[in-house]
């Protein structure tokens, strides 16, 4: 009972700050008022949806990030400027056999998306995070050779001195971007 409890009253103060932390109880953010998504820390990345179907950038929201396998032997991590699709990959990867445990038609429903940070969104996405005042903290690694079997679409922040970026994972290579 006093575990049910505790979950109940955990889960309403997390909604009513606006935060999920995924993965343990602390996260790796050491201030939490300006984080809406969180990851623990691990050897793990955030896998990206993979389209079979490269959207029109418009009405895609500016800010989408996915895997473009809509050529699988020349998938590439693509994000919108709101205006057209962006390259994030800078090199094609050939994802034909991760492709085959995935499904392969889609299955969805009209709107149907998880959103944090409101309680709706005009944003057409699998996960929308809305908030004017909080962002995202991405898996945090030291390294990504550290991550047993990346999968295509992985996004982490490596976490290193000297070599603080974001990376991305296309099946075939990781991308850096550095700040």
């Amino acid at each position: 009972m006093k575990k049910l409890i505790s979950t109940i009253l955990l889960s309403g103060f997390a909604l009513a700050n606006a935060q999920v932390i995924i993965g343990d109880a602390i996260g790796t953010a050491p201030v939490k008022t300006s984080v809406l998504l969180e990851f623990a820390v691990g050897n793990k990345g955030l896998i990206l949806p993979y389209v079979r179907t490269l959207p029109p950038p418009l009405p895609i929201t500016e800010g989408t990030i996915l895997l473009d396998a809509s050529t699988p032997s020349a998938a590439r991590l693509k994000f919108s400027n709101g205006t057209s699709w962006l390259d994030l990959s800078g090199l094609n990867a050939d994802i034909s056999s991760s492709l085959a445990t995935q499904p392969s038609t889609a299955v969805s429903e009209t709107g149907a998306k998880s959103i944090i940070g409101a309680r709706s969104s005009s944003a057409d996405g699998v996960l929308v995070l809305e908030s004017t005042t909080k962002a995202m903290v991405l898996p945090t690694v030291a390294d990504v050779q550290n991550i047993p079997s990346p999968s295509p679409g992985m996004i982490v922040y490596i976490n290193k001195v000297g070599a603080k970026r974001l990376a991305v994972y296309n099946g075939n290579k990781w991308s850096f971007w550095k700040p």
